[in-house]
């Protein structure tokens, strides 16, 4: 497999060279990854796992969720990262869906499988054979597994890095591991990153002052993340005493950057800021604006495919449509995912003919002429989306979803959750309730504490407000539009 082949070969090339250092500042070398987990991939060999095989993987982000990840790839089998950070349901929700012959929760149980002195087979390349299962919610807030076979990791490399080699004589270059490991940005790229022999800097928990003190300490040359995680780094009260002169770079991806935003990153931090957008059925690539973008295309698009990635705009009914139309963003590359883990029906809904992949979101492709000037020709300017899902942090948060749960809530009677904009969490979910007994409404406190157990943290509403009763529509539907602007005109 690519990363099976990528440890082996960075672990001949690299040496020494730190590959992880964890949150405690100890080194993990590339050769000493390679060891790790070769030793792992025999004890999942003993076992009889191997091609065709998933392994989940619950536990947290650290270098044994990579040697576990490395390990597997030796084996033949494929993972499936679970985010720790989900509740209890949620995570037994991707376990059923997976179907994985292991599941491994802790560090512990990763030194338990190895095996130093055991067999570790050495696997004839295969492209189509299944590499790793990524989670999302999707459209409907039920999880969906999109699949990455070793072709899709090839092609990320490809896309990403022009599928360079390190220097092995060359200093190494510092980064940062801002996303949970389960997340697309880091399954699918975890084999790029080995092989141009980067160090990635692992955290506990990500904290705006721990990130700051790192990047001012190993001379970060980019920071990567979601735009509230830079919107926290800027109101930092340290901020301004650092010196983050090595910073050159800001990429953002995993919602919108509002422009206002942007300005303030590029000017406090001295740097370019790229905005990315891509999802996680796109293998984690898509557009971007450049570093050094003009405000016309950094503050007001999302930017231009990257090599080897196009994108369209369609009709409802399929049919592409003119630079200057809106319509639904359909992306296309040799990353994209084929489809969702045992869900035919969901596979058929996302692909297109023609290998086109639809997103789900709302955009246009700015004309020369068009209201952005041309310095922003030829960018995707994103409109909305088809669902009332909306992004919290990076994460995605589906109303009905919330509302299900808030719904059995015993003094609620009608609930809606809405989504209000947030200076650094880029919008966070309202609820809308009416409540049984008017003499009574629950608080918001009750909210979240009802609905721990059912809903990961960054899906519980951050804000309550009561009501006699929810707006419809002439059909007698929940109006959200009509409720999501009276909840923007209250915040």
């Amino acid at each position: 497999m690519v990363l099976a082949e990528t440890v082996r070969t960075a672990g001949a090339r690299f040496g020494d060279r730190a590959a992880l250092v964890d949150h405690e500042g100890r080194p993990t070398s590339y050769a000493e990854l390679d060891r790790r987990s070769d030793a792992v991939a025999a004890g999942l060999v003993a076992r009889g796992i191997g091609p065709g095989d998933v392994v989940a993987l619950t536990l947290a982000s650290g270098v044994d969720w990579v040697v576990l990840a490395a390990a597997c790839a030796k084996a033949g089998a494929a993972t499936a990262g679970i985010n720790p950070r989900l509740a209890p349901a949620e995570q037994q929700a991707c376990l059923d869906l997976a179907e994985p012959i292991l599941v491994v929760a802790h560090d512990d149980e990763v030194a338990d499988l190895a095996r130093p002195d055991g067999p570790v087979p050495h696997l004839a390349p295969d492209p189509e054979r299944l590499a790793a299962v990524v989670f999302t919610s999707g459209t409907t807030g039920r999880p969906k597994g999109a699949i990455f076979r070793d072709r899709h990791i090839t092609a990320v490399a490809r896309i990403d890095t022009g599928l360079a080699q390190g220097d092995p004589a060359a200093p190494a270059t510092p980064m940062l591991a801002a996303t949970q490991m389960a997340h697309v940005g880091f399954t699918t790229k975890l084999a790029w990153y080995l092989r141009t022999g980067t160090t990635t800097h692992l955290l506990e928990r990500w904290r705006a002052a721990d990130v700051l003190a790192l990047a001012e300490r190993v001379g970060l040359p980019a920071l990567g993340g979601v735009a509230p995680q830079i919107a926290l780094l800027l109101r930092d009260p340290t901020f301004d005493e650092r010196d983050l002169s090595a910073v050159k770079g800001l990429i953002v991806g995993g919602g919108p950057s509002p422009p206002a935003l942007v300005e303030e990153a590029r000017r406090r931090f001295g740097a370019g800021y790229s905005i990315r957008y891509s999802s996680t059925e796109s293998g984690g690539v898509g557009t971007g604006t450049a570093f050094d973008a003009p405000d016309a295309e950094g503050l007001h698009t999302v930017g231009r495919t990257r090599g080897g990635v196009e994108v369209a705009i369609h009709d409802d009914d399929g049919r592409p449509l003119p630079d200057g139309e809106a319509g639904e963003v359909w992306l296309r590359s040799d990353a994209a995912t084929d489809g969702y883990l045992h869900d035919a029906a969901a596979t058929a809904e996302l692909r297109a003919p023609g290998g086109w992949l639809r997103t789900g979101d709302l955009g246009r492709i700015e004309p020369p002429d068009g209201a952005l000037g041309p310095d922003a020709a030829g960018c995707l300017v994103l409109t909305g989306r088809r669902s009332e899902m909306f992004i919290r942090g990076g994460y995605n948060v589906h109303p009905q979803e919330v509302e299900a749960v808030l719904g059995r809530h015993p003094a609620v009677a009608q609930v809606a959750v809405v989504p209000r904009p947030d200076p650094v969490m880029g919008e966070v979910g309202v609820a809308v309730v009416v409540p049984a007994d008017p003499a009574a409404p629950p608080t918001l406190e009750d909210l979240r504490a009802f609905a721990t157990a059912d809903l990961a943290r960054h899906k519980l509403p951050e804000a309550l407000a009561v009501r006699p009763e929810l707006p419809l529509t002439p059909m007698q539907k929940l109006d959200r539009a009509t409720l999501r602007g009276e909840v923007a005109t209250e915040s």
